[in-house]
């Protein structure tokens, strides 16, 4: 009925809410850090933006490679999510380190 609607949606939905909350938690606590609330890493600033060239760029290949081998569009969304999700469940992790 709808050829660009998702087979399964909730697992679409699912990667993207997960990947959101995790960057709300580290937009938080790096908007921290740099308000001097909470102890920040020297190179955090740097890292911050030069994470997110290499995601835009992982995520720009992983799409066209799965569009390339003629995935659904369902699996080219998830490819080019991937790459930030990876980088935001990382950061999460690393920055809500009892240190």
């Amino acid at each position: 009925m709808f050829p660009m609607m998702p087979k399964n949606p909730v697992r679409l939905w699912a990667q993207f809410a997960r990947m959101a909350i995790e960057a709300q938690t580290v937009i938080g606590l790096r908007t921290a850090g740099m308000m001097g609330m909470m102890a920040q890493a020297p190179g955090e600033p740097f890292r911050m933006v030069a994470e997110k060239q290499a995601a835009a760029t992982e995520s720009l290949f992983a799409m066209a490679q799965a569009a390339g081998r003629g995935a659904s569009a369902e699996r080219v969304m998830s490819a080019a999510l991937r790459p930030y999700g990876k980088r935001t469940r990382a950061n999460s992790r690393r920055l809500t380190k009892v240190r």
